[in-house]
């Protein structure tokens, strides 16, 4: 039975109802949804393998080696400046509130003079930004700080002719071939345990949401080998000294997995890349038909590779979501819940691109819970000042007004100057007060960055996209396990600010 209320770390929250009767199919991502990714191990080596590539194999010097990765340093949904070697925080309207070059703190002037007192305002997209969306991208933006400083200390050490976006051009570069080469996945494949987390709620998860009668499918763009190595593990089989031996019993928790399948393309309409079957026993492809095995030429009947068990379900390689929807007899898009955890690669695209709904995985959720309850205090505290500070502030500019261009005698006007310069003493020490109360309820949740979901008072970026593309949002996957598998999600309501007015808010 599902217990009620749920743990809060726990919890699914809902940005568009949802009501799971009407679903069909469950589809996941694997990295970083399925599969969580432990920080201090496996970004870390990719941290270090970056910067071997950089030195190897593009030039820089051998400094790099030495340094070190603060996995705890970064958070998602910063934005970087590719030509200035800024990394921004914004709110939804996309107001720059917080700027870094390298890991020295732009000053509040030279920020609003770079990003706010502009003609025209900056998409802040492509090709000049890159967005840190992803938890894999971390651990590149803060090599690209560390590079940042490091050019502007020692310009003759880097590569003649580079500036600050060659610079993230080369990161983006050496993390590509560190993915290239295997050597991340030969890692992970001969220790998993060191690299990703055990969550033994994968299993029953997926149990529960087929005994309910729904289809299940993952999609990832990891390939077959990969793939059946990580969900192995997840589904407690290791393949490692001393544990389970590695077998094909996770294919029998999906209907169809799709691998190495290039999303966000796989999703875009009009999407044709071919659709290939793979053999799982020895990881070729065979061509096929929208699913359908084709033969070789002047073959009537394809050769199929011979299989000694019965495989539970069939695996691909490829090919768009059109193939997907023909092999699950899929008729609309809304039937469909897409599970992952990159906003634009896996929620986005899925959403808007094809109607389905979607879920975020977001674990940071899990600790911005805890601090959000840790802090309920001092964020209280913050609002009052806040109230206090602009009820002061009406105050005085009304007094201020009034000096200016009433008919006041003399002695009224010192006694409302006098007035002023109270009420200007008592704004100051409130605006202080509330602007280190600020900073320390923030500090809280990130010395640096601040809290995950704002920027000031403001939804910070990420949040809004949050809130835009995902109509579900939870810590982990296995939260599922939590909810029955036909509940009816519901959204809170919608409050403009003349309504919070209107109930005390």
């Amino acid at each position: 039975m599902w217990e009620s209320p749920v743990d809060m770390r726990k919890q699914i929250f809902c940005n568009r109802s949802l009501n799971m009767k009407s679903i069909v199919a469950v589809g996941f991502d694997m990295d970083y949804t399925l599969a969580q990714y432990k920080p201090d191990t496996f970004e870390s080596m990719a941290y270090a393998g970056t910067t071997k590539k950089l030195v190897n194999n593009l030039g820089y010097p051998k400094d790099l080696l030495e340094w070190k990765f603060d996995w705890k340093y970064m958070v998602r949904g910063l934005v970087v400046d590719k030509k200035r070697g800024n990394i921004l925080k914004m709110d939804r309207h996309k107001y720059v509130k917080v700027a870094y070059h390298g890991f020295q703190r732009v000053s509040r002037e030279e920020r609003q003079a770079t990003y706010g007192f502009t003609l025209s305002r900056d998409s802040y997209d492509e090709p000049d930004y890159a967005l840190i969306d992803t938890l894999f991208s971390l651990a590149e933006a803060y090599l690209f700080m560390q590079l940042v400083d490091f050019r502007d200390q020692f310009p003759e050490k880097i590569p003649s002719g580079t500036d600050y976006a060659q610079m993230y051009k080369d990161v983006r570069a050496a993390v590509d071939l560190c993915h290239r080469d295997g050597t991340l996945k030969q890692a992970v494949a001969h220790e998993p345990s060191k690299y990703i987390n055990d969550d033994k709620q994968i299993v029953p998860m997926l149990k529960m949401l087929r005994q309910s009668g729904r289809l299940t499918f993952l999609v990832t763009n990891s390939l077959w080998d990969y793939t059946h190595v990580v969900m192995n593990f997840l589904c407690g089989k290791s393949g490692t000294d001393g544990g389970t031996p590695r077998d094909d019993e996770w294919l029998s928790y999906f209907d169809v997995v799709v691998t190495g399948s290039a999303k966000p393309t796989f999703f875009q309409d009009g999407n044709r890349s071919p659709l290939f079957e793979v053999d799982i026993s020895t990881g070729m492809l065979q061509n096929t038909d929208r699913g359908t095995p084709i033969g070789g030429i002047g073959l009537n009947t394809p050769i199929l590779p011979q299989r000694a068990v019965k495989q539970a379900c069939r695996v691909f390689q490829g090919g768009s979501v059109a193939h997907l929807h023909r092999l699950l007899s899929i008729a609309a898009g809304a039937q469909v819940l897409y599970v992952g955890d990159h906003i634009y690669g896996d929620i986005l695209r899925s959403k808007k691109e094809l109607g389905w709904r979607t879920m975020l995985v977001v674990p940071e959720l899990e600790f911005e819970l805890e601090m959000l309850a840790q802090t309920f205090s001092i964020r209280k505290e913050v609002s009052k000042l806040r109230m206090l500070r602009d009820v002061l502030e009406d105050k005085l500019q009304s007094l201020e007004w009034a000096l200016r261009f009433h008919n006041l005698t003399v002695d009224e006007q010192h006694t409302f100057q006098e007035k002023i310069e109270i009420l200007q003493s008592e704004r100051d020490k409130i605006r202080e007060q509330h602007r280190q109360a600020q900073r320390d309820c923030h500090h809280q949740f990130h010395k640096t960055w601040g809290q995950l979901m704002k920027t000031g008072y403001q939804n910070s970026r990420f949040s809004h996209q949050v809130e835009r593309f995902a109509c579900l949002y939870t810590s982990q996957v296995t939260n599922l396990c939590y909810y029955s598998p036909d509940k009816s999600y519901r959204t809170t309501e919608d409050f403009m600010p003349h309504e919070l007015e209107g109930i005390g808010l």
